[in-house]
């Protein structure tokens, strides 16, 4: 048997149960949902039902066309119960007119229902400028996107970079060794396409320089494993707010700490998931509801370590699941929660 199929079952019997719903209805702001302008939503409404999901922010709006047919497919069968984003192909920056036209286009989608723009990985690591060469996340070529954000008053929910493990040898002491065995595409050397120090630098200069933009940092900036320098961070860019999408085993290997991180941030952290896989939800929610200790996590390869509870107060799990969302996303509907 190899080390990659060994997943034993706990023997340790402790009190505890699987949360299949929200205690709180929430919203989503890390939702995907690739077919929205043509898509029956109606199963993934009733999905959402059993979770208790209000309202899923669908980050793949797309732009133009796609993104009018989406708001359109929203109004005529769900009206409230989703909103999209608009995306940005940054491929090409620095072209004669490029940065005009982009944000002609922004402020078009935004026009036509968008209510933020997400900012795929691409920027930083894949796109290239009209030279052909790698496109910097803080190029100052793009300002004029990010301050068109803040005059418009719409979020930009940006991920950059990945885990920086997948920059890290891969040997013994690299902790994602099982992920990058498994799924060997996401192995980079040290410069591939730069170092994860500086992409992440350059996200982090972006944000100060636009301090009148609104950012939400997905999955939590990868900083889940070092809270106490993402708390550092938040007090240094106080117009950045984090995202939980596909970091919560981080968060549950140290309650105690992000229990008090949570607390102390409450008004800048945001429910999200990612993925669209109803099955994985019932982790977050064990996570960051219950008391409970030692439950497995739904994917070994992305945690081979075992979940604990952060017991959140109430007052802290409304503005996570919701209350934050329905004052940094405008034109949400407020009616379906609690105050």
């Amino acid at each position: 048997m190899s080390f990659e199929t060994y997943n034993p079952t706990s023997t340790l019997v402790v009190p505890g149960k699987i949360i299949k719903q929200a205690k709180f209805p929430f919203i989503d702001v890390h939702g995907h949902q690739y077919r929205m302008a043509t898509q029956d939503l109606s199963p993934v409404v009733a999905a959402m039902d059993t979770l208790n999901m209000k309202i899923m922010v669908n980050l793949s709006g797309r732009s133009g066309d796609n993104l009018k047919m989406a708001v359109k497919n929203i109004a005529d069968h769900f009206p409230n119960r989703f909103v999209v984003f608009a995306n940005i192909d940054f491929n090409n920056a620095g072209a004669e007119g490029w940065i005009e036209k982009t944000v002609a286009q922004l402020k078009q989608d935004v026009k036509n229902g968008a209510k933020g723009l997400k900012v795929y990985k691409s920027l930083g690591m894949h796109n290239k400028d009209v030279q052909g060469n790698r496109l910097a996340v803080d190029d100052t070529r793009l300002d004029p996107i990010w301050e068109t954000c803040g005059d418009l008053g719409i979020p930009v929910l940006i991920h950059s970079a990945d885990p920086k493990s997948f920059w890290d040898d891969f040997n013994a002491d690299n902790e994602r060794w099982l992920e990058l065995k498994t799924h060997p595409r996401r192995k980079r050397s040290a410069n591939d396409p730069a170092p994860w120090e500086q992409i992440i630098a350059e996200q982090h200069r972006m944000f100060k320089k636009h301090p009148k933009t609104t950012f939400i940092n997905a999955h939590m900036g990868w900083y889940a494993n070092n809270l106490g320098r993402l708390g550092e961070l938040l007090d240094e860019i106080p117009n950045m707010n984090v995202g939980i999408g596909a970091i919560i085993a981080e968060l549950g290997r140290q309650p105690r700490f992000a229990k008090a991180f949570f607390i102390k941030y409450q008004d800048r952290i945001l429910f999200g998931k990612d993925s669209w896989k109803p099955e994985e939800f019932p982790t977050y929610f064990r996570v960051l509801e219950s008391a409970d200790e030692y439950f497995p996590y739904h994917k070994k390869y992305h945690a081979f370590w075992a979940m604990y509870g952060l017991d959140l107060p109430d007052k802290v799990l409304k503005k996570v699941y919701y209350k934050n969302a329905l004052r940094i996303v405008t034109g949400l509907d407020s009616t379906m929660f609690p105050n």
